[in-house]
């Protein structure tokens, strides 16, 4: 049961190719100064943007230690989240309590700025993670404001920039002056949920799921099981990788909870999934009305 409630990372595509982008970027960046390139990563909620940028993270540091195995006082990677209706002084708050530096009321922006800045320079940190970036709006003063603090952290902090955010485009991150300048330092990778049209997107498919099923902890399923249902699975979760992570370890929770210890259909059926995920079934459910006949009554 702990282990179904850590989410089942898989080495999708799109996690292999937002890794190879970004060590691409860190060599690059390595010996400028300022002006850096970075990776802005959206696309529809339930995608695996966040996923993809926690895994990017994990290996990266990963690999830092393993170049580096001495002891050392080394935060290679930061993770933070855009809070909603930010301010200036609430991004750089979120920087320091990832770092653990207290931050007092009577601090102002100058003061915990340069503190991150700071901290950032002396723990080697190369690769800065900023999540939510759709809590973002370029188009009010507070959003402004925020992306520019965004951007004075980029000149001053040494390393390379993953943003991402759901459907960055739609909020403006990329209008006016300011979203000119980001859009000509960052390049962009969408996101998009798993085709199924093609014989080789459903041979994609049946291999995720198939993945999913391998590493589940259930003494009685039988492997292949839910490989049968991929296509009900991909009827039922649109292709989202998050509702369909959800569906399969929700299933394996009750199988453990009646002592099956196997995955069933019925299993699978009983999963209230997303609000998105159920309206996308209720839709491709929903019968088809009769036209009514000219001239009927």
């Amino acid at each position: 049961m702990e282990f179904l409630s850590d989410p089942i990372v898989v080495n999708t595509p799109t996690i292999q190719q937002v890794i190879k982008t970004v060590r691409r970027l860190l060599i690059l960046n390595r010996r400028q100064i300022s002006a850096r390139r970075g990776l802005i990563i959206t696309g529809g909620g339930g995608t695996g943007k966040t996923t993809a940028i926690t895994q990017l993270g994990r290996a990266h540091e990963i690999s830092v230690r393993l170049r580096h195995p001495e002891p050392q006082h080394r935060i290679p990677v930061i993770y933070v989240t855009v809070p909603p209706a930010a301010t200036p002084r609430m991004l750089a708050a979120e920087f320091a309590r990832f770092l653990g530096l207290p931050v007092a009321r009577r601090d102002n922006i100058t003061d915990i700025t340069n503190a991150v800045c700071a901290v950032l320079s002396d723990v080697g940190c190369d690769l800065v993670l900023v999540d939510e970036l759709h809590n973002l709006n370029l188009a009010t003063r507070a959003g402004a404001e925020v992306s520019d603090q965004l951007k004075y952290f980029a000149e001053r902090i040494p390393a390379t920039f993953i943003l991402a955010g759901i459907d960055v485009e739609r909020v403006g991150l990329f209008s006016g002056t300011r979203g000119r300048q980001i859009a000509s330092r960052f390049s962009t990778l969408s996101t998009q949920p798993f085709a199924h049209g093609t014989p080789t997107q459903r041979d994609n498919w049946r291999s995720l799921v198939l993945t999913l099923e391998q590493a589940l902890p259930l003494h009685q399923h039988k492997p292949g099981t839910l490989a049968r249902h991929g296509e009900y699975l991909y009827r039922r979760t649109g292709g989202m990788l998050g509702s369909l992570s959800h569906v399969i370890r929700g299933a394996a929770i009750d199988a453990i909870l009646d002592d099956t210890e196997k995955i069933t259909k019925a299993h699978l059926q009983a999963i209230l999934l997303d609000h998105q995920a159920e309206h996308g079934l209720a839709m491709k459910a929903a019968p088809s009305r009769p036209r009514k006949q000219q001239g009927a009554a």
